[in-house]
């Protein structure tokens, strides 16, 4: 590295210095690698809510069973994340980056060949600990390269790589899957995450471990009522989140009666939204993160109830969708705050719980709307998006309001 490179990563390792009037182009770039790195991986993540329907025709099997390599994903993920941190150990945190990005190209790599279910779910399977182990350290990591005081700054940026991704994934995954195939679409994942490697190579100082957790450190930061809270709101939305969205898709088919052309412009819409409910998320945590939680929550559950009640409309649909997308934009913001700030003197062992309670979430999202799908049709799993959102609005009244 070079001398610049040096003095950040020693500036690094104080996260009480205040923060830059401006960033080192040296900062800039670091973290720009961290946010092409979600982008990558949360591209591959979502990808399938594009490509269900090709998907499961090809291996022959449901949209419900299809549906389950999200739950691949992440289960594997889930426990990845409980333990990521006490197996790096006092391991460089810019190797453990690097060495998750080349198993998310390689995981990527094998779903896109695989010839049956098994070797699909195998390919996701190793994209969850790529996914668990990237988020369980990006709060720690972030905050060393901008200091403890820019860290929602710092976040904001690499959030802002999900919020993209689900404009690219699921929009740009049916088109491309229309077009040349579900698996070219998977392949693409592979080149994204080997672009996001090579910035990482080039742009991140060395970051020597600062802390080594253990199992028993993770587990005792439970006992926080906020942490307590905080992961029980990531669970309530995060289900009900991926138990409908996943398998939207399937809806606006056969509810909306839309062609993949105009599913495709939805899921556009759902992505733009995103974005926008990603700024507007960062700023209204930083006002009241009651609110914010309160806000994420009510406008998910509306634009979901909304969908089963007038998603026939084409309009409507449209709009609810884009709603939707708006509230699952803030999300990836408003959650990890409201947790984090349990906790600002653990943030790697916060960061391992954080990403547990999304992948748990995730997998019980999937398995629930799958099974859901199957039985009861599209419109089930957006009713229980709606239920678990209405759930979550409680939280907020059991916490602080400072």
């Amino acid at each position: 590295m070079t001398d610049t490179s040096s003095q950040f990563n020693d500036a690094a390792l104080d996260l009480d210095i205040a923060e830059p009037t401006a960033w080192s182009p040296a900062t800039w770039l670091a973290v720009l690698s961290m946010a092409a790195t979600s982008f990558a991986l949360v591209s591959a993540e979502f990808l399938p809510a594009g490509l269900l329907t090709p998907m499961a025709n090809d291996l022959g099997i449901s949209e419900g069973t299809a549906g389950q390599v999200v739950t691949a994903t992440a289960s594997v993920g889930a426990v990845t994340a409980l333990l990521s941190n006490v197996l790096i150990g006092r391991l460089n945190r810019k190797a453990v980056l690097v060495a998750l990005t080349a198993l998310a190209i390689g995981s990527n790599i094998l779903a896109a060949f695989a010839a049956d279910l098994w070797l699909l779910l195998l390919g996701r399977a190793g994209l969850g600990i790529a996914l668990s182990g990237f988020w369980a350290l990006s709060v720690a990591v972030v905050a060393r390269l901008v200091g403890a005081n820019a860290t929602g700054r710092g976040m904001a940026i690499v959030t802002l790589g999900v919020s993209l991704a689900t404009i690219a994934a699921p929009s740009l995954g049916a088109l491309i899957s229309d077009w040349i195939g579900w698996r070219s679409a998977m392949t693409m994942t592979a080149g994204l995450a080997a672009i996001a490697l090579l910035l990482q190579v080039i742009s991140l100082p060395s970051l020597p471990a600062s802390q080594s957790n253990s199992l028993g450190d993770v587990f005792r930061l439970t006992r926080r009522r906020g942490v307590q809270l905080g992961m029980l709101a990531i669970l309530l939305l995060m289900t009900g989140h991926f138990a409908g969205s996943v398998y939207v898709r399937p809806f606006l088919e056969k509810v909306t009666l839309l062609d993949t052309g105009p599913i495709a412009m939805a899921l556009l819409g759902f992505g733009i939204a995103s974005v926008i409910g990603n700024v507007a998320g960062g700023r209204m945590a930083d006002a009241s993160i009651r609110m914010a939680l309160i806000a994420t929550a009510t406008l998910m559950g509306v634009s979901a109830i909304a969908l089963v009640l007038w998603g026939a409309n084409i309009g409507v649909a449209f709009t609810l969708v884009a709603l939707w997308g708006f509230a699952f934009g803030m999300a990836p913001v408003v959650l990890p705050t409201n947790l984090s700030r349990a906790a600002p003197d653990a943030l790697e062992a916060a960061g391992s719980l954080m990403v547990v309670s999304f992948q748990v979430a995730i997998t019980i999202g999937a398995v629930l709307g799958g099974f859901i799908v199957d039985h009861y049709g599209a419109v089930g799993p957006l009713t229980l998006t709606a239920a678990l959102a209405a759930v979550t609005l409680l939280l907020p009244l059991t916490q602080s309001r400072t």
